[in-house]
């Protein structure tokens, strides 16, 4: 059975990637932070339909964080044939109010501890795997309402360049999956009971309507897909046509 990290798998986006690509047959790896009730809710929801997954507890961003997963990981497998680095934060600061604490926070979680768990898990990843990157949309429009926070998918998105330059000889495929507004609970609070939020959010998608969790996960189940295979250092752009 192969095998997928997926950082950031308690909720969200991370959560729906972890469903799919157990429906998928992957043996799923659902890291999580703090919320270890959501992240075994996620790892019985597997179960019940028939797939294996198991828990790695790592706050990325986080002094040792990335040290503990890998350790975490190995103790469980040898391969690693599909890595998801999902796990993120985001806030809403302007450049006038942006803080150097909040700053680095942002790069640590975001930037820093991505780079550096795909360096220490990348001899686990077989000829053939797959790397998937979640970035944003906000990467390629104007957006100083979250400056700092743009400024970290903007860095991953050049990591992912090159990193599938690099692996391309070894059939690894590095892709970016680029989200939109997405109904997640990070987003519920001006989103599900905000109808002017929601339609706010509606509007600047070309599609006029909100992203579901799933729509993302199907979108990151192909590329980590064989039917992929050919597709590498690239942001599939998932917005539903965000600020066309």
């Amino acid at each position: 059975m192969k095998t997928a990290l997926v950082t950031g798998a308690s909720r969200g986006i991370g959560r729906g990637v972890a469903l799919r690509l157990a429906r998928d047959g992957f043996q799923v790896v659902v890291n999580y932070a703090r919320d270890e009730t959501s992240a075994k809710e996620v790892v019985r929801a597997v179960e019940a339909d028939g797939g294996s997954a198991f828990l790695a507890h790592a706050e990325l961003g986080r002094p040792g964080a990335v040290d503990e997963l890998a350790r975490q990981l190995a103790e469980r497998t040898d391969r690693l044939d599909v890595l998801v680095n999902n796990a993120a934060i985001g806030t809403s600061v302007p450049l006038e109010d942006e803080t150097p604490e909040n700053f680095d926070r942002l790069f640590a979680v975001n930037v820093k501890d991505l780079f550096f768990l795909t360096q220490r898990l990348l001899p686990l990843i077989p000829d053939g795997g797959r790397i998937v990157n979640i970035t944003s949309g906000v990467t390629r429009i104007a957006f100083p309402e979250a400056v700092a926070y743009a400024m970290t998918k903007g860095a991953v998105q050049v990591f992912t360049l090159a990193l599938a330059k690099q692996l391309g000889p070894r059939g690894i495929t590095v892709n970016n999956v680029a989200p939109g507004i997405i109904d997640t609970d990070t987003n519920a609070s001006w989103l599900r009971d905000n109808p002017e939020g929601a339609a706010y959010a509606a509007s600047r998608h070309a599609l006029n309507r909100v992203g579901e969790v799933s729509e993302i996960a199907d979108v990151v189940a192909f590329v980590a897909s064989d039917a992929a295979r050919f597709v590498t250092g690239t942001t599939i752009d998932a917005t539903g046509g965000g600020n066309l």
